[in-house]
Formats: C-alpha cells, structure tokens, sequence
C-alpha cells in the first residue's frame, strides 16, 4: 500500500531548494566536471563566506562573463580522460573567452586547461593516489603567496600532464617529479593544479583558496543563513504544502545523522507528528538497538523498535531488470548494498500498517548528508560524479521514491561535522553527537563476503613489483632510500613479506569506483619502536605503483608468527546469522579496547571488518576469517588517513590489547591493520 500511493505525491525539491538564493552581490561559480570532492569545494568556500554556485561543466563562457556578480571560476576534478569519448562536454574556447575572470581547475580541470593550450595528458605507469609532498614556485603563482615552497597536498588522479606547453607555466612538481600546478604566461590568474586544494588532506588548502579568491577581488562577507531555523523553515513549508494531516516517518540507526535528523523533525513540528522506527535488521553492533532506544529517549523521541533480521537475510531485489539472489546468498558488495537499502524502504509498507498509519498522508524521513549522494553519484550532488558505492539511503528506489516526493532529507546539503554542530545546537548531548558514525547497513558491509579466491592475472608479478619496491636495486621516487633504511630498521632487518590478497574491496581513485585486491604486509618480527611512520609511508606508496591493489594492511597477530604471510585457503562466506555473530564479537572487543584508552572520540571512525582468508599458521587448522581493523581520522568525511600506531591517535598499548583480545576468539586466523588513506582506500571495504 505504501508504494503504491507514491504517485499520488508530488515530486521532490531538488538540493539547489536547500541553498539561499543567488542574490548576494558576488559569487564564485563552480564548474561540475563530476568530482567526488565537488561538494567539498562548496564547503571550503562557504567557510570562506563566498557563496557558490553550482553549474554544468558545460556553462558557456559568455555566461559567466555577462553576470558581474561572478568574481571568479572553480572548475572541479572529474572521473574521466579528457581525451574520452564520453568526456562531459566543455567549451574549449572557455579559458580565452574569459580573459578578466580568475579560474582555477582541479586536477580534470588542470587537465582542460593544458588541453585547451596544446599541452599533453597521458595515462602513465604510475598513479598518483594520497598525500604528496610538492615543489611550488612560491615567486609565480598566487595560490602559492605566503606560503613555503614544499607542500603537503591530496593527488589522485591516473592521467597526468605531461608537457604543459609553451603558452603555460609549470609552478609546482610531486615529489614523483609529475607536473602539479601550472598558470597561463600571459593571464596568470588562470592557474590549474593536479592535486585538490578542497580537501582537509591538502594542509593548506584554505590558505591557497584564500589567495585566489583575493585575486578575484572577493570580499569574504556572504553568511549562510542560520542553518537549523532555515532547516526548520523547510520541514515546516514542506509539510504545509501538503496538508496539516501528513505525518512523517523517521527512520532513525542511532548514528548522529539519524538522531540529528530526528531531533529536528521533533522540534520543528512537534512529536505527534513525527514517527521515529528503528530496524534492527540483524546487522548492529552489541546491543546497539538497546543503545539507541536509551539515547533517543533521552532527547524526548519515543522510537518504536522493528526486530526484522529474517526480513533482511530472505529479501531480494531488482537490479537492471533481474532478481537477486537473497541476501544470505549474495556475495557481490554493491548488491548487497541495494537489497539493504531496497529493503529498508520495503519494510516501510508493514511498519504503516502496523502502527496504523495511513501511507498517502505520510513522508519518509531520512538523515541523507551531501557526502551519502556524493559517493552515490546521486544528480542531487553532481550531474556527473562516479558512483564509488551505493548508500543504503540513496538505492534508484530510493531515488524513485525521491523523484515523486515522499522521501524528506532535511540534511542532505549538510557534511558531518555540520551535522555535529546542529545537533549542539538542538540540545542533544556531546556523548551522542560525537559518537562514531556506523553505517545504516551495520555490519552487512563489513563482511566481506566471497563464494571462492579471486584472483588477478599478474598476482605473483604484483606482489614482485611490491618486494622491489621495498628492497630492489633500482631506486624510486616514490619511496626515497631514506625511507628504505627506515624500514629495515622498523622490523629489525627481517624480511618484509609482500601478498596479494584473492578478494577485491573498494576504493575510490582518481574520483571513479575500484574494485580492486588488497595488498598484505607480513614480517617474522614486530615493527619495532617508532617504525610505523616508515611502514605507513610504505603504503602509501605501494598503490602509486601497483595500480591493480587499492587498499593496504599489516599482519599485526595474534601472535608473533615466524611462518611466512601466505593464504592457505579462502571461506565461503555470506550473511548467515554465525558468521555476523563473529564479526560482533570482534567488533565489540575492538570497541572496548578504544573505550578503555578514550579513543572514541579521538579517532572518526574504526570499522571492523571479517575476511573470509585464512593464512597459513598455527591457528590454520581451526581459522576461518581474518579481521581488519580499518581506523581512519578525518574532518570532512570524504579524504582521511588511518591512525598511526604509536600515536595519540593509536597508543601502542591500545593496540596491544586490540591484538590481545581478538586472539581470545579462536576462528580468527589473523589480525590485520588497515595503512590505506582515503582515496585509495575508502572507509569502508564495501
């Protein structure tokens, strides 16, 4: 019933309605060329106070030159070649027709930039994924005024320019000696780097916004509006436009979206309006389903608990025309992802009947945030981002219910620590505020589920290539000799096992998806005192040269095995009841250990996650998964880096008892630590 009164509704508000108008006197306008970090551009200005429009790449330059409210052009970075037959379209005569406006492209937009001026981009062996160190010509460029002459920036991208040309300027070089910033010789204000300066992993990427936007004359005086009263304003306005009788249904996880979204629900029109359900649909933590019945309690938001573990394992779905396999038999990540998200909406039609609602008079809630559709490639973000994985509340039925105006995001402009500062602003506790994201599919997508090994073409050329890497005669600018010594002085002048893991995982790379193998690192002896910044620039590396890997992790116990880092065998594994049960006690243990040394808010995030790869050892004959742990620490949710061990971020005596306490479970064949910043690596593995 509730699905079938979705097309009497009307159709959804797009995102430009959760922006304030185009009426301020100066803007900068951004040029969507499908970024992953396109919406990160939009918050860094916005925390500049200079307001932002969104436009198509393809905007005409006579545009833009006849609104004098435009002081300048941000073109963002995008997923595709330049030279692609799909590229998204693009005046080629953009740059000459705006000779007075200043223009800055990120990474594709560099790439447009040299392509419009005969300079040449080419896929190279090497990619260039996480933190870099570059050279800048502090003398020669405006982004670079103030600044010291190496930077620490975000690169992730697979082409590269390779000659700039004679009509540009090269400003800035990646410690790989790739070009990363150029500017036109004879309009400098017209300036292209590789690497994104939007992003909290470019250090001083605010600062080079800042100069830019000086040059562009910008006066840093626009203001958003107050974000809860222009949120409320729009609950209110939606739910007057169709009838004082609507009711709206919340589905609240318990993470801070959902509680953030439901807590404005409540204040903006009053509790005998707003239903607030809560699916435990088999897939939470430790008794979370009790936790976030307690914390919603606290806050003034009765929540009616929804036990539908079965519901889940059986369901199935419509993906291009064809029908699932039931969840408990699904292997795939992105199926897995949409039965959940399809289900969660499903589910919605017996939740009605059973509370007695009626579904023409009722909108669904959900706390969507811009990073959810970003990473979705939902049109409300981006006309033209890559989908890295589909978010359980971004599903097409989702987008279907969306289309035809029962769904209500009153978030979906906002990013997480946004989101934190609303819910201060609503009174909510810090505890319940600050607590770590967990994500609507719980657990689900932390089993990483495999019906058999897979493996690459070249696994055996890959890990070579890796070893070579770390001990070879031949140098790399990837890794400096110093690094080197380092690592052998890390473990002790042990080998450094190298394996390529026989299961995929995703990542986000050069601002498209990867389904991709992981990396393994192994050595007989521990990584001794302060080696782990040597470890960690090692994986850092390893993705720059192996483009088939995008993730990497150390073998870290149970214990300290002298046997070598190789897979003996590969668990059929799927959502069956057992196998989640596993991953919550692991999971549960880890969470422990980061409440016993207050890391919990520390740190952004620590996904737990359960391999179905068991490695040759003395645990072999009764293992049956491996477990990761993945911690990351970021601002913005869209970059971050993983927690290195003998830091603030993972004491070693933390991660002593994290290894201690896992090897209590006697299925576990190894533990193993995540080194994989974001991109390669995404947070989650699926």
């Amino acid at each position: 019933q509730f699905l079938y009164f979705i097309g009497f509704m009307q159709r959804a508000q797009t995102l430009r309605k959760h922006i304030v108008p185009h009426d301020s006197p100066e803007c900068v306008v951004v040029l969507d060329a499908g970024s992953q970090f396109g919406k990160v551009i939009d918050r860094r200005l916005r925390e500049l106070k200079v307001e932002s429009r969104l436009m198509p790449l393809d905007t005409r330059p006579e545009t833009i030159a006849n609104d004098p409210s435009v002081k300048a052009v941000v073109i963002s970075g995008g997923p595709t070649s330049v030279y692609a037959a799909d590229a998204p379209a693009f005046h080629q005569d953009f740059f000459e027709k705006l000779p007075n406006t200043p223009v800055l492209g990120i990474c594709y937009g560099m790439q447009l930039l040299c392509k419009a001026f005969a300079g040449t981009v080419a896929a190279t062996e090497s990619r260039e994924d996480g933190q870099d160190v570059i050279a800048c010509d502090t003398a020669s460029c405006i982004l670079f005024r103030g600044l010291d002459s190496e930077q620490q920036v975000l690169l992730t991208h697979g082409d590269s320019v390779t000659d700039a040309g004679e009509h540009l300027s090269v400003v800035a070089r990646s410690s790989a000696g790739v070009i990363a910033a150029v500017v036109r010789r004879d309009v400098p204000h017209h300036i292209g780097v590789q690497f994104h300066p939007e992003v909290d992993l470019t250090v001083n990427g605010a600062r080079m916004f800042r100069n830019f936007l000086e040059t562009a004359g910008c006066g840093f005086t626009y203001t958003m509006a107050d974000r809860q009263q222009h949120a409320i304003t729009q609950i209110r306005k939606r739910l007057d436009e169709m009838g004082s009788d609507v009711r709206v249904l919340c589905l609240a996880s318990g993470g801070v979206d959902s509680t953030v979204c439901a807590a404005l629900l409540h204040k903006a029109i009053g509790a005998d309006r707003v239903v607030c359900v809560h699916v435990d649909h088999g897939f939470m933590r430790h008794e979370e389903s009790k936790t976030v019945a307690k914390s919603l309690a606290a806050v003034g938001v009765h929540l009616h608990v929804v036990e539908a573990t079965e519901d889940f394992l059986k369901a199935t779905t419509m993906i291009d025309g064809k029908r699932t396999r039931p969840l408990r038999h699904t292997v795939h990540p992105e199926e897995k992802r949409k039965i959940i998200g399809d289900t969660f909406m499903t589910l919605m039609d017996r939740v009605t009947r059973d509370l007695g609602l009626r579904a023409d008079k009722l909108l669904l809630a959900q706390g969507t945030l811009r990073p959810d559709l970003i990473e979705s490639g939902s049109h409300l973000a981006s006309n033209k981002a890559g989908t890295i994985k589909t978010h359980h509340n971004d599903t097409q039925l989702v987008r279907d219910l969306r289309a035809k105006g029962r769904i209500i995001e009153p978030l979906c402009d906002y990013h997480k620590d946004e989101v934190r500062e609303l819910g201060k602003a609503l009174g909510l506790p810090a505890a319940l505020v600050m607590r770590q994201p967990f994500p609507g599919p719980g657990l689900g997508i932390r089993v990483l589920c495999a019906d058999g090994p897979f493996h690459g073409p070249n696994d055996a050329a890959v890990a070579g290539k890796g070893r070579a890497l770390i001990d070879g005669p031949e140098r790399s600018p990837f890794l400096p000799q110093a690094v080197r010594e380092q690592l052998r002085s890390a473990f002790a002048g042990a080998p450094i096992e190298v394996s390529v893991l026989p299961i995929r995982c995703v990542g986000v790379q050069g601002d498209a998806r990867t389904y991709a193998q992981a990396l393994a690192l192994g050595s007989p002896k521990p990584v001794g005192e302060g080696g782990w910044p040597a470890v960690v620039r090692l994986a850092t590396a390893l993705p720059k040269v192996l483009q088939s890997i995008n993730r990497v992790v150390i073998s870290i116990g149970p214990e300290k095995e002298t046997t070598p880092l190789t897979v003996r065998s590969v668990t059929p594994t799927t959502l069956r009841v057992d196998v989640l049960d596993k991953l919550r006690a692991a999971d549960h243990i880890v969470t422990e250990a980061l409440v016993k040394h207050k890391l919990l808010r520390t740190l952004s995030q620590v996904p737990v996650v359960l391999l179905p790869v068991v490695f040759d050892g003395p645990r072999a004959a009764t293992a049956t998964h491996s477990i990761v742990v993945r911690t990351f620490v970021t601002n913005d949710f869209m970059t971050g880096i993983p927690a290195t061990p003998g830091t603030r971020y993972m004491p070693l005596a933390c991660l002593e008892d994290i290894v201690h306490g896992l090897s209590t479970l006697p299925w576990i064949s190894r533990v193993l630590y995540d080194l994989t910043a974001k991109p390669p690596g995404t947070t989650e593995w699926e």
